[in-house]
């Protein structure tokens, strides 16, 4: 089975179904037979996540920087909890433990992760599968956007092809799974 990991965000968001899609998602990894790596928080959508897949039997492994273990009250109960000295060295890290990456909804920082990672696979740095779930529309206005950026030469539609989008967990580690199946 696959490492897959996981950006989202150390808040819950407005909406109870973004904590209940993080809690789906944690699950059906889980039984799938996958494992999280994820920023290494338990609070917000991160603790979320990491608890279901936890619960449901799953392995559960965090990375984060030293600077972010009290901001982001690292959760001390996962299977492990890398500490690193920074934030690049901790998106490097989850890159390297990682077979597949997954967004879930988040801030800035869900954000920025989301783009490197996509980039890097642009530039042939890897050649994992990338997806987002796209619970209650969240990622819509930026898929519209991105298909905007197509159509207006910024972006070529095969390198836009490569992010995944899919309004449930199922139906995404479906679609990874089925890239992963084809490298």
């Amino acid at each position: 089975m696959a490492t897959i990991c996981v950006y989202l965000g150390s808040r819950e968001g407005k909406v109870s179904a973004f904590r209940q899609a993080a809690e789906a998602l944690g699950l059906a990894m889980a039984q799938r037979g996958h494992t999280l790596v994820y920023g290494g928080a338990r609070v917000g959508l991160m603790g979320t996540l990491a608890d279901s897949v936890m619960q449901a039997g799953g392995r559960a492994i965090g990375i984060i920087p030293h600077q972010l273990v009290e901001r982001e009250q690292a959760h001390l109960g996962l299977h492990e909890l890398i500490r690193v000295a920074n934030m690049h060295e901790r998106k490097s890290l989850m890159e390297k433990h990682a077979d597949a990456f997954i967004a879930l909804p988040g801030g800035i920082g869900t954000l920025e992760e989301l783009f490197e990672t996509w980039t890097w696979q642009y530039l042939g740095l890897h050649d994992k599968p990338i997806g987002v779930l796209d619970s209650q529309g969240f990622y819509t206005p930026l898929l519209s956007f991105l298909d905007q950026v197509v159509e207006q030469g910024f972006l070529d539609a095969p390198t836009r092809r490569e992010l995944i989008a899919a309004p449930s967990p199922e139906a995404l580690l479906d679609a990874i799974e089925a890239r992963l199946s084809t490298k």
